[in-house]
């Protein structure tokens, strides 16, 4: 088993698929749980509070950290082998494949963007909370209770340069999905001639959705934080 979701391509790419399918679907929920920051602050700290130190989300946060890590590694194997296998071959490609659009040929350089807007995301938000509840602590450096939040989205993104970051991040992440979810569909062998344009659509529809959701976030917490936009809900 080992050797085959090593070494053989199909199980390098099952590994992937499944681990990128554990993800996505972390990120859907984490833009829900994020969106309802827009429409009641107190909604989105009892959220904050459930989801704190708690030992279900401590086993949650591992096992999203392994995810991470497993499929991020995965993706670097695959590269380094698919280039040993192709040798000098890659180098003398003057025609684009057809068919092959730009964020598949660019998955690995997406993905370390996506890495570096992940280990801002960690400082800015979970450093200041759902650690600042393992170390113990009642307040982060902020001066903010690790479940209030509301507070903090409202704190990091009212400066423009955070924003600016997020959007960049989130650009990323929206080429890394539209890719990422066709191709986990394809590994099940899902994408025949018939499903093709479908999934093709379905990948983006999701990547647009979870990347809005998370941008809407920040541009209106912008906004409302430096007096350009009136609004009572959030």
């Amino acid at each position: 088993m080992n050797c085959f979701l090593i070494n053989s391509s199909l199980g390098r790419k099952l590994v992937m698929a499944v681990t990128g399918c554990f993800l996505v679907l972390f990120l859907l929920f984490h833009m829900a749980m994020n969106c309802a920051a827009l429409f009641s602050a107190e909604a989105y700290n009892m959220i904050c509070a459930f989801l704190g130190a708690n030992w279900y989300a401590l086993v949650a946060t591992v096992i999203l950290a392994g995810g991470v890590v497993v499929h991020f590694a995965y993706a670097l194997l695959l590269t380094w082998q698919n280039r040993k296998a192709r040798g000098n071959v890659r180098y003398a490609m003057t025609v684009k494949e057809k068919g092959v659009d730009w964020a598949s040929k660019n998955m690995l350089v997406i993905g370390f963007i996506v890495l570096g807007g992940l280990a801002i995301h960690l400082v800015h938000f979970w450093s200041k909370m759902q650690l600042v509840e393992i170390m113990g602590g009642h307040e982060n450096a902020l001066g903010f209770e690790p479940t209030n939040g509301a507070a903090l989205i409202a704190y990091t993104f009212k400066q423009w340069y955070n924003v600016l970051i997020y959007v960049v991040w989130l650009t990323a992440i929206w080429f890394h999905l539209t890719h990422g979810v066709w191709s986990m569909f394809q590994t099940a062998g899902w994408a025949n001639d018939t499903w093709y344009p479908r999934l093709k659509c379905i990948s983006t529809i999701i990547s647009t959705l979870i990347c809005v959701g998370f941008a809407l976030v920040a541009v209106v917490f912008f906004l409302k934080g430096n007096g350009l936009l009136c609004c009572t809900c959030c």
